[in-house]
């Protein structure tokens, strides 16, 4: 029974309190032959899907675990799938007819059965280079999958300043927010934005660089010692986290403004 049904027989009369705690319990949780627990209700409790962290799980596990959340809900993100199962995970998501959203140099998928309304909120998204590209489309499809219109602008690091100004001027005019600023090398951008506006700036340093300060290690450091106020930084390459924030943060703002 959906929640919507238990509350309505809850509210007519038909279930006692104790039924519908106990039907709202065993709704929350659904196990998949015993090696995964989903959360279903995380959706409607906290407006954030499911997401299946890909990269360490086998194909088997993913197609089980996709099958039962879309049996009560309904979207999942797949994140960090490996880019051997990629092109079978792809195949298998097209059997089910529904509908998948890709993103660009992104090894993540968004399933939904649904069309999803862009009813949240607005949230910017930014990368310093090309390379970056696939952890902002990470955090892109996380913000769609919690309904929020997204506007980006990749490729338009300080390495060529004049760049960032076009998109920073459109995304003001949009309203946007809240900005995701992906960045790697010495992860500038994200200060340089944060000091240009009065939005909130999510940082993500992406693991692009090398030598000393490699793997995002730079890239960090440099956001976490931002002497720009209004910047805050999720882990290297957390492109779902940065989403997640975002979107909350759009969705609750769009709340406020109703």
């Amino acid at each position: 029974m959906e929640i919507d049904k238990i509350l309505e027989s809850l509210s007519a009369g038909k279930i006692s309190v104790n039924n519908a705690k106990k039907l709202l319990s065993l709704y929350s949780i659904e196990e998949v032959e015993g090696f995964a627990k989903i959360d279903i209700n995380r959706s409607k409790r906290r407006g954030i899907p499911e997401v299946i962290f890909a990269e360490t799980k086998e194909i088997e596990e993913i197609k089980k675990i996709v099958k039962k959340t879309l049996e009560k809900s309904n979207s999942v993100l797949i994140s960090r799938i490996k880019k051997k199962d990629y092109p079978t995970i792809l195949a298998f998501a097209k059997r089910l007819k529904i509908t998948i959203k890709t993103g660009k140099n992104s090894s993540t998928l968004l399933l939904f059965k649904n069309p999803i309304s862009f009813h949240g909120g607005k949230v910017g998204i930014l990368t310093a280079g090309t390379s970056d590209i696939g952890v902002a489309e990470e955090s892109r499809l996380m913000c769609e999958a919690m309904n929020c219109k997204c506007i980006t602008g990749y490729d338009v690091g300080v390495a060529g300043i004049q760049r960032i100004f076009p998109i920073l001027k459109k995304m003001i005019k949009e309203d946007v927010d809240c900005i995701i600023v992906a960045a790697g090398m010495e992860g500038a951008l994200a200060t340089l934005v944060s000091s240009m506006v009065d939005i909130p700036i999510i940082g993500i340093p992406t693991s692009v660089g090398y030598g000393y300060g490699e793997k995002g290690i730079a890239a960090l450091a440099s956001m976490l010692q931002s002497c720009s106020l209004g910047l805050s930084v999720v882990n290297i390459d957390n492109g779902i986290a940065a989403g997640g924030i975002a979107a909350n943060i759009a969705n609750r703002t769009i709340r406020k403004k109703d």
